[in-house]
């Protein structure tokens, strides 16, 4: 297979890996700190009625359908013996609550627990300029001279805009504002002026209800906005004072003007809003965000399984990464080890003895079994019993251990059980076959090179982001798939080789 094949392959499988993982990143919102927060609004409108006589009531309240820049994570309808439905969607959705019989004051409440999220790209055509609205006069010609005259004070929709707003909340109005509004307009009757206003300029314009986001606030109201279509975006101002731009406090809670909450069968309803932020995970709400708007992709992730497997994959997925270390480290470096994966497994073992800790059980272990396998080759006995010989003894050894270290107060010692105990086997196996083949100086070479490995995967591996990074975003494992491939084919000189082939350098020769 030649070399173009294998980039190739190792091309593709970056693309895959980092694509899936900007998605995650930057769409699904799941973050890059395993220690991360993110803020999360709960929302709650109250519905409050007086009924005279008993008798049935119904409720229309109006409630938000994915408001632009936010996430609804979770509603909740609070009545006591009250039926409930949802009807509509986008901007005509509502809660509808019916009773039967019902008499004095009454409270319902919506709760909504918001999140913000990334605002979505304008799409779509532009709408299409509305009708210039037909008013009886003098109401025609008064409109018209508002329009003519803002237009020659603006330069393009947003100014006209900013200018139609100034000109309705002048403190002393012109004789024609006053027309329209009289002496003490409410700020919704303000917003439905401007959109006539617009209209007449032959703008598109959209009245937005709006709760603006503060902490443990009670007893608010929503303010209007209005939005403008400059033929390629919408653009937001508040109809109180003209400011332009929805600031991610500013929670859409619905598109017009019409009321909020409707009562049949009552009088004197009243909607008030309340507040309050918290700071959560940011990891878990982008978990309920994702399975909220992209169910499947949760679905088929590891953050969906019981958080028992997920414990367990947080550990093995760090195998692949001390893997990849390993080959740094043997075909780079040139660091000699026993085996390839024998190092990834003795920092497994690290993770929980500590690193200096786990060095000292891991040498006196392997010292003591090296002497016992020693004698054992005196036996002249098969491979396979010798093996079994040596795991009996190095379980014997590590009970011998943990006792002594427990009598002398060296609590430590009792952490030598969590070293695997087959790998310590072989590991004494080998490097006795190394001390009798190529010397004790290669056999202790390769120890030291293991202790080595094992240390600086357990380092790595000890890095908070790298564990978030290999479970959040697993499919970063295919890059790292891709450089071991990579590293393969390499056949340079290892970092451990240069002083020994220094002399064959270009300028030392001769």
């Amino acid at each position: 297979m030649n070399r173009r094949h294998l980039y190739l392959l190792a091309i593709t499988l970056v693309a895959v890996g980092l694509g899936a993982f900007f998605y995650k990143w930057r769409v699904l919102g799941f973050p890059l700190e395993s220690e991360a927060v993110t803020e999360t609004w709960t929302v709650e409108a109250k519905v409050f009625f007086r009924k005279a006589k008993t008798g049935p009531a119904k409720v229309n309240l109006v409630i938000p359908d994915n408001p632009v820049g936010f996430s609804v994570l979770d509603e909740q309808f609070i009545s006591r013996g009250y039926g409930l439905s949802i009807e509509g969607e986008g901007k005509d959705r509502q809660a509808v609550w019916a009773i039967r019989r019902a008499q004095g004051e009454q409270a319902l409440y919506f709760r909504a627990t918001v999140t913000p999220a990334p605002r979505p790209a304008p799409s779509g055509k532009p709408p299409p300029f509305p009708p210039v609205p037909e008013l009886e006069e003098p109401y025609g010609t008064a409109l018209q001279e508002l329009v003519d005259r803002i237009r020659e004070e603006s330069a393009d929709i947003a100014t006209f805009t900013a200018a139609a707003l100034r000109v309705i909340n002048d403190p002393m109005p012109e004789e024609a504002v006053r027309l329209f509004l009289g002496t003490r307009p409410s700020p919704l009757e303000k917003a439905r002026f401007a959109k006539t206003l617009l209209e007449a300029a032959r703008i598109p314009t959209m009245i937005l209800q709006v709760l603006r986001l503060a902490d443990d606030r009670r007893d608010m109201v929503l303010e209007p906005w209005i939005e403008v279509h400059n033929g390629e975006r919408w653009l937001y101002f508040d109809v109180a004072d003209g400011s332009r731009g929805l600031g991610s406090n500013l929670l859409v809670w619905t598109v017009g003007d019409q009321p909020v909450v409707q009562v049949d069968g009552a009088r004197g309803e009243e909607v008030s809003f309340s507040t309050r932020k918290t700071l959560e995970d940011a990891l878990r709400i982008a978990e309920r965000r994702t399975a909220q708007d992209h169910p499947g992709v949760v679905e088929f992730s590891l953050l969906d399984l019981p958080l028992g497997t997920q414990s367990v994959y947080a550990i093995l997925l760090m195998v692949p990464i001390g893997a990849f270390l390993v080959v740094i480290l043997r075909n780079v470096i040139g660091i000699s080890t026993f085996g390839t994966f024998m190092p990834v497994l003795v920092a497994m073992a690290f993770r929980e003895t500590r690193l200096l800790t786990g060095v000292l059980l891991f040498t006196l272990i392997v010292a003591l079994g090296l002497a016992i396998r020693f004698y054992l080759e005196r036996l002249r006995l098969l491979l396979v019993p010798r093996l079994a010989s040596v795991l009996i003894v190095v379980v014997l050894l590590m009970a011998a251990v943990s006792i002594l270290s427990h009598r002398m107060g060296i609590e430590i010692g009792l952490s030598v059980a969590l070293f695997p105990m087959v790998i310590m086997t072989m590991t004494i196996e080998r490097m006795s076959i190394v001390w009798e083949e190529r010397g004790p100086a290669e056999a202790l070479k390769e120890g030291i090179g293991t202790l080595v490995a094992a240390g600086a995967i357990y380092l790595v591996m000890g890095i908070g982001a790298v564990k978030h990074f290999a479970l959040v975003f697993p499919e970063l494992l295919l890059v790292v798939l891709a450089g071991t491939l990579l590293l393969g084919r390499y056949t340079g000189y290892r970092l451990t080789e240069l002083t020994r082939f220094g002399a064959l350098a270009p300028g030392r020769r001769g």
